[in-house]
């Protein structure tokens, strides 16, 4: 660990580079199957799609997004307690990849079920181990830290960018599977990429930080299979309906961000100046459930306005409605860049972290109350520029709070947490995730003043609050910037 650091990748630790690869391949087979994984739902057989009715639709993309999150909690505490957060962050890749497979050969809803699972799975593996691998490579006062998650944020955007735009064309030209196809193929390059150069990741990347007593793991082992069969059992009784699927990862989300909380607050191994830091973690933890219940409103609600309501009319040609995701990640490769250079040159003037996720939650709601002058058109009445113009703003409110957050998450970890700290972030990207869902059926051409009104105003307000808190989170953080 300690060459690669006197071997820099734009300023930054050179393994950076192949931490952001495996990231990059992930994130396109991740946007590029989500960016038509609604269309797919709710489009009639003729279309090529399942024919489920939308509110039922969204609930499923809400629970997946939120399922994805959530599953940070497996991957961490595999990492921290089994395995090492390296050999988790492989092995994930690993389910991606399957689950991407059974999307692409599998039909109907059994194929939907088993791909969303296992991506859902993996996913959350590797998110939580890549970042907190990420983190690992700075101490905690190096003010390279923002930058370099910065510099990692733009590098899987490239993958958020090339996803949706190659799998939307391939999905409008051969069909929902093929589509699927390619997002397996994505995720396959970025095993190999990650296979040559998982071994410059030694040290902290592949020790295990708070090692689970031999004698506990037939335990976990058993507990594991239980609650497999009790969510399988549940399924097969009727008790998990799609309708309310994305309802029940929120309150699942919920209840473990509670019990995560006070897991950690009541640790033993926690000392006093990591619990207050904890303690000074949860208004932004809650600013950033806000924030992400608007944010990931792109895959249900945004996607259903690009469907419904954007003129995707471009010379002639009707553009994939997977296409408008790939208009965020233009704008965070075009100004992620700008951001780490901002930080980088402010060094200790910048603004503080709390200060940082105010002015994200607040501008995210200004982004909702843009599409005000927009309300009550009929279809293909919102111009394309416009909600570019939307998700441009959309981008500022992400980088001044997710990469922050992330970088946060492992500045703040108590030492026995550190990876698990990394999924309890992960975890209030799950219930905002989640909380998407559920907002998403109150959403209806018809009401679109309300909807878009009320819930911009309200992350207004969630930012205006959290600005007057700042400088009581600043003592508690005790340092941490």
């Amino acid at each position: 660990m300690r060459e690669a650091r006197e071997r820099t990748f734009f300023g930054q630790p050179r393994v950076l580079a192949n931490l952001f690869g495996v990231e990059l391949w992930e994130r396109f087979s991740f946007y590029g199957m989500q960016g038509i994984l609604l269309i797919y739902l709710y489009y009639s057989a003729a279309r090529g799609g399942l024919g489920v009715d939308e509110t039922t639709a969204t609930s499923i993309v809400g629970a997946y997004g939120g399922a994805v999150y959530l599953s940070t909690i497996l991957g961490a505490w595999a990492a921290d307690r089994l395995f090492g957060p390296e050999r988790v962050l492989f092995a994930s890749a690993a389910l991606v990849m399957a689950g991407h497979i059974c999307l692409a050969v599998l039909p109907g809803l059994a194929g939907v079920a088993a791909g969303l699972i296992l991506i859902a799975v993996g996913s959350g593996g590797v998110k939580a181990n890549a970042t907190a691998l990420v983190g690992g490579l700075y101490s905690p006062d190096d003010p390279r830290r923002d930058a370099g998650f910065s510099l990692f944020y733009l590098g899987i955007n490239l993958g958020a960018l090339a996803g949706p735009l190659l799998t939307g064309l391939l999905q409008q030209e051969a069909g929902f599977h093929y589509g699927f196809a390619l997002a397996a193929l994505g995720m396959a390059a970025g095993l190999v990429q990650y296979t040559f150069g998982r071994r410059s990741l030694v040290g902290p990347a592949r020790e295990v930080p708070n090692p689970l007593p031999p004698e506990r793991r037939r335990l976990v082992a058993v507990a594991g299979v239980a609650a497999v069969a009790v969510i399988a059992g549940a399924a097969a009784m009727g008790l998990l309906p799609a309708r309310h699927l994305a309802t029940i990862v929120v309150v699942v989300s919920a209840v473990a961000s509670v019990a995560y909380f006070g897991v950690i607050l009541t640790a033993r191994t926690v000392t006093r100046v990591e619990r207050r830091r904890m303690l000074a973690f949860i208004p932004m933890f809650l600013a950033s459930v806000v924030f992400w219940s608007l944010y990931q409103q792109q895959f249900t609600v945004v996607t259903v306005y690009s469907d419904q309501r954007l003129d995707r009319s471009i010379l002639g040609w009707q553009m994939p409605v997977s296409w408008v995701q790939s208009i965020n990640p233009v704008f965070i490769i075009v100004l992620s860049g700008t951001f780490a250079a901002i930080w980088t040159r402010l060094g200790d003037r910048q603004p503080s972290t709390p200060a940082k996720f105010a002015a994200g939650t607040a501008v995210m709601g200004l982004g909702f109350l843009l599409f005000l002058p927009l309300a009550g058109g009929g279809p293909n009445s919102a111009p394309l520029l416009a909600l570019a113009g939307i998700l441009l703003v959309f981008t500022v409110a992400e980088l001044l709070l997710s990469p922050v957050g992330l970088s946060l998450a492992t500045k703040v970890a108590p030492a026995a947490f550190r990876t698990q700290t990394v999924a309890l972030f992960f975890l209030s990207v799950a219930l905002g995730t989640a909380i998407s869902g559920v907002l998403a059926r109150y959403y209806s051409a018809d009401d679109e003043t309300w909807y878009f009104g009320i819930l911009g105003i309200a992350a207004l307000l969630v930012g205006a609050l959290l600005a007057a808190l700042t400088p009581l989170i600043r003592r508690l953080l005790s340092g941490v910037q």
